[in-house]
């Protein structure tokens, strides 16, 4: 018998990153297709049906605008109309992404006040209704927050956010990045009086990176029409209210990501939202048992301690010093699994060593995820390192209770 080492890298590749995330063979398939017709026919009737189940998977009455760009691009789309030159704002940071929302306003001119949490906990609503309360001239035009951060996996919690608004009796919008939560953290945007929302199709919407997407409400336009932020391109009321098919985007469509975008929102809606949030719960709860059982043995456990503000999309894993990294290294030569690095909060360093981060996103299903947590098991065993057994009977026991 040979003793030569033999590669078990045959098979697809596994991403197991919190986006983009796994791309349905579906959506695939309805993006391999030749240039279609831009200027009337199929793609016409497509694209309003995209933005009808938009809001039907985010619960608005208001509109949609679809931008051609990555998540960065939807910031920036939701700070342009909004706000002018020296407006004042108030951003809750929980973590890296919150912070870079801020630095974006910044950049624009705005006059930003942040309000952090630091990088194990969600946003203290206590906290942001006192500072309204706080402002009585009522200077604070909106208050920002990033539902779920991906770099501390920490999720806001939106509701007890919106009351502190109110008990603050304070006029300020409340705007909301759900990139990272989109299509798997429940969210009803009307219900939560979320005022301005922006997402982007490469997470829960399951699609390739390229679309970002701006959501608002009523009140939104008031802000809207006297931001002298805005320019043609991003000009939200154009693309809302377009005279033409190409006003939806400034000019030539996305063609095929239209495609894989419609696609997705079939699949999301077939299964039904209310089971696309229940799958996600599940899933999440699976990888936390995990990390609890290799944490009774080793260094090991979820950066966010308090299961209420953890993030059903993606969990940051601490690890004794060098594993993460190491872990995420042979996880990927070996095994074909792809974790998801750990970002550290100081924008001057840019990955951590002592952690990882599992997305547990989109097009998943128990036996995607106990791969992906069993390819940690064996890599774990490879790089001898110390920790408590039975994490996947623990994660495979949530799901099976489901």
């Amino acid at each position: 018998m040979s003793t030569e080492s033999v590669s078990l890298l045959h098979g697809r590749d596994h991403l197991a990153i919190p986006g983009p995330s796994v791309m349905p063979d579906r959506v695939l398939r309805a993006m391999h297709r030749p240039a279609p017709n831009i200027y009337g026919g199929e793609l016409v009737d497509i694209t309003e049906s995209i933005k009808t189940d938009l809001n039907k998977v985010a619960g608005n009455t208001g509109k949609v605008a679809i931008y051609i760009g990555n998540g960065h691009a939807g910031w920036e789309a939701a700070l342009v109309n909004t706000f002018s030159r020296g407006d004042k704002i108030l951003v809750l940071v929980n973590g890296r992404f919150g912070a870079a929302w801020a630095d974006a306003a910044v950049g624009l001119g705005i006059d930003v006040q942040t309000l952090a949490s630091g990088d194990e906990f969600a946003a203290d609503a206590g906290e942001v209704e006192a500072v309204l309360k706080a402002d009585s001239e009522q200077s604070i035009k909106a208050v920002l927050c990033v539902h779920t951060d991906t770099a501390t996996s920490s999720s806001n919690d939106l509701a007890a956010i919106r009351r502190a608004i109110d008990t603050a009796n304070h006029p300020a919008l409340f705007m909301v990045d759900s990139i990272a939560s989109f299509a798997c953290e429940e969210f009803h945007m009307d219900n939560l009086g979320v005022d301005v929302m922006m997402t982007a199709s490469q997470k829960g919407l399951m699609t390739p990176p390229g679309l970002a997407l701006l959501f608002v409400g009523e009140r939104f336009w008031e802000f809207q029409k006297n931001a002298d932020l805005v320019t043609p391109y991003w000009n939200a009321q154009t693309r809302m209210f377009p005279q033409m098919f190409p006003d939806n985007f400034n000019g030539t469509p996305p063609t095929h990501h239209l495609y894989g975008i419609r696609e997705a929102l079939d699949m999301l809606l077939e299964e039904g939202m209310n089971n696309v949030w229940q799958r996600h719960r599940i899933f999440a709860r699976a990888v936390w048992a995990a990390v609890d059982a290799w944490g009774t043995g080793g260094q090991f456990h979820c950066n966010v301690k308090d299961t209420v503000m953890r993030s059903q999309a993606v969990t940051l894993i601490r690890t004794a010093p060098d594993v993460g990294v190491q872990l995420q290294q042979h996880c990927l030569e070996h095994y074909g699994v792809v974790l998801g690095v750990a970002l550290a909060p100081d924008a001057g360093r840019r990955f951590l060593d002592d952690g990882f981060r599992i997305g547990h996103m989109g097009h998943l299903n128990p036996s995607m995820l106990l791969g992906t947590l069993g390819a940690i098991e064996s890599s774990l065993s490879a790089l001898n390192v110390q920790r408590g057994g039975g994490a996947i009977d623990a994660a495979a026991s949530v799901i099976a209770a489901a």
